[in-house]
């Protein structure tokens, strides 16, 4: 950073620029494209909705709601809220465009900048980049089993071999009232602080949820919901389990996980990366099977998952992965002198539009600065065209690897790298 600039980034806001970019843009693609290999299509959200969407969809007592929220008035005075997450803003688009009039299950996907107000370190931000999945519309442990399939090849694909996947389950309307109650009642005989107590009577789970050692310790022995489900959950959970099984997607059961909003029901999971310390989680999510009819649609299923694309670029590169090339271009060419740029410039273009990434030496630059450029531009070829080769229509392609060069016709040069890149 320039100790002359006048302008910073938001605090906890991150700038990905190069060489880093790549990998961020990497790392997003590959998430998203398991999306698309799974029928998966494409939402664009806004930024910021009504910000009752999220008091009502995300839940009023949780830290994203009371704590985290950035909430503003606008010049209508109507109160806004920048997303904090990506479910309830779906959910609003389906019901609000109908298409859970049509083809269910309803399977979406998104990508973006989301927004919590919280201490920022490293992997939790301010603004946090996300891509995440919504299957709504069909109750079958499949198609939650196929949810979690997909983070686990997105994160797969992106070449992650360290991480490991939560799974529980937290029951339904039916088992868990009497489970909170039980859970509840232990709580509340427990010797806790004022604001312990106070979060054990508005929403017990949370507790469980406690990162201070001395509470953890308290609730060891606290009744776990996945030991109190009723028999259509229990059941429901363990087809999960035999559709992961049957896909090859390895889990831990994890009857203390609790995620961070109010709406998910029966399958929950997360996944974590070790490598990140205590920033440890890289995504999640479950099914939200009463969110849809508390925004006011139709009484209809809905599973998803959120997956930080900060959190895994960090795992990316704790496990030294290298997520993008390296080459910001496969042909570099060099014009040594001005007459011969324009001849360049359209091989350049021929070359581009075959899908070569290609740079040029700009401003006049000398032979020796020029081949810097293309080396650490991590070119395979450099044209080199000075005014001999010019006036015989050739041009010199030198391979970077070898050291090797020879003279190719001009007009041929295009369909002659694109050759040798299918072949290499």
């Amino acid at each position: 950073m320039s100790p002359m600039a006048d302008f910073h980034a938001p605090k906890g806001v991150p700038d990905y620029y190069p060489p880093t970019s790549t990998q961020f843009f990497a790392v997003r693609e590959a998430l998203q494209n398991a999306a698309r290999r799974a029928g998966y299509q494409p939402i664009e959200l806004p930024v910021f909705e009504d910000t009752r969407l999220f008091a009502r969809g995300v839940g009023e007592s949780t830290d994203v709601v009371s704590k985290e929220m950035y909430t503003f008035a606008d010049k209508g005075d109507r109160s806004v809220t920048l997303r904090p997450e990506g479910t309830a803003g779906v959910m609003r688009a389906v019901i609000e465009h109908g298409l859970d009039r049509g083809q269910l299950p309803v399977k979406l996907y998104y990508a973006g900048p989301f927004f919590r107000y919280e201490q920022p370190q490293a992997g939790r931000y301010r603004q946090l980049q996300q891509v995440g999945i919504e299957a709504i519309g069909v109750d079958d442990p499949a198609l939650d089993a196929e949810v979690i399939a997909v983070a686990d090849e997105g994160f797969r694909a992106v070449g992650l071999t360290g991480f490991r996947l939560d799974l529980t389950s937290l029951g339904d309307a039916q088992c868990r009232p009497a489970y909170r109650e039980r859970l509840q009642s232990f709580l509340l005989g427990l010797d806790l602080d004022d604001d312990t107590v106070a979060r054990a009577r508005l929403n017990p789970l949370r507790v469980l949820d406690d990162k201070r050692p001395h509470i953890r310790a308290m609730v060891a022995d606290a009744p776990l919901m996945m030991d109190h489900l009723c028999d259509d959950c229990a059941t429901h959970f363990a087809a999960v389990r035999a559709s992961l099984d049957a896909l090859g997607v390895a889990y831990e059961l994890a009857p203390r996980l609790v995620r961070g909003l109010d709406y998910y029901t029966r399958t929950t999971f997360e996944f974590v990366h070790p490598g990140l310390g205590a920033q440890s989680g890289i995504g999640g999510g479950g099914r939200y099977d009463g969110l849809m009819a508390q925004l006011g649609g139709q009484a209809l299923s809905g599973i998803g998952f959120g997956i930080g694309v900060d959190r895994t670029v960090l795992a990316a590169a704790a496990e030294h992965v290298q997520v993008a090339p390296t080459a910001r271009c496969e042909v570099y060419g060099i014009p040594l002198g001005a007459g011969e740029q324009g001849a360049l410039v359209t091989v350049a273009g021929e070359l581009r539009r075959a899908g070569v990434r290609v740079d040029l030496a700009y401003g006049g630059r000398k032979l020796k600065s020029a081949m810097k450029a293309a080396d650490a531009a991590g070119a395979r070829w450099v044209l080199l065209l000075g005014d001999r080769e010019l006036a015989v229509g050739e041009v010199t392609v030198r391979d970077m690897e070898s050291g090797d060069q020879e003279s190719v016709p001009l007009a041929a040069v295009a369909g002659v790298l694109v050759q040798r890149l299918r072949r290499a």
